[in-house]
């Protein structure tokens, strides 16, 4: 006798769209929407990026619209190729989505935008990974709270509840007299190394702001023209 065929149970999820393709299909939609509305693309790129100093840039630019995202449906979404750019030669702009960039899309002249970023700038305190400016050395004696940032008259003593953690940190600290001390100078960090964990804590501790939270354009696409202009190219 033949076995009954039953029917099999589908789960509804198997049949929805993922939440990444839903999200891409968002992010190119809304992008060419606001093509629609402006006349100017930006490609911009953030050293430092830090989501409080954005959010500062998007409600200065709150009549334009700024994207980040996946570099491919961003590209997609102004078009690879004269075959698919939303726009003539829109797709010129998209050699420029590579790295950590995103899209300003804005009404704005070109010349206010530029001259915004170039004056906008945020320090901020460094994290692992990042390249420190400067070599930073915490003097032998008492440790202060700025680390011999400022006269020592302007500054006060680290407290003493604090010795434990800047010893767990790499500095070879002690109690005397209740006062933190160093035996001799301490390099927390050196000029062009990397910083690991440990030294990014630490100079945060003594309010050594090393980072610097910069957005910087790199081209854009202009409907009044239609060309893409490189910025780099109009500074040289």
């Amino acid at each position: 006798m033949p076995r009954s065929k039953r029917s099999k149970v589908v789960s509804l999820t198997k049949t929805d769209k993922k939440p990444g393709r839903e999200n891409n299909e968002r992010l190119y939609g809304k992008i060419r929407e606001s093509i629609d509305e402006h006349q100017t693309v930006f490609v911009f790129s953030v050293d430092n990026m830090r989501n409080t100093h954005l959010k500062e840039v998007r409600t200065d630019f709150n009549d334009s619209r700024l994207f980040f995202g996946k570099t491919k449906v961003m590209a997609k979404a102004l078009g690879t190729s004269a075959a698919d750019e939303y726009r003539p030669n829109l797709s010129s702009l998209s050699k420029y989505l590579t790295g950590n960039v995103g899209l300003l899309i804005t009404s704005r002249p070109a010349e206010e935008v530029l001259s915004y970023f170039e004056s906008f700038s945020k320090q901020d305190y460094a994290r692992m990974n990042a390249v420190p400016p400067i070599t930073f050395t915490v003097p032998a004696g008492i440790v202060y709270s700025t680390g011999g940032n400022v006269a020592q008259e302007e500054d006060v003593p680290m407290a003493h509840s604090l010795e434990t953690a800047v010893r767990g940190l790499g500095m070879p600290t002690r109690l005397v007299n209740g006062k933190v001390w160093l035996d001799q100078e301490f390099v927390v960090c050196r000029e062009g190394k990397k910083l690991d964990p440990k030294q990014a804590t630490l100079l945060k501790m003594f309010g050594v702001a090393t980072a610097e939270f910069v957005v910087r354009p790199s081209a854009y696409w202009t409907s009044a023209t239609m060309e893409v202009t490189e910025v780099d190219a109009m500074e040289e």
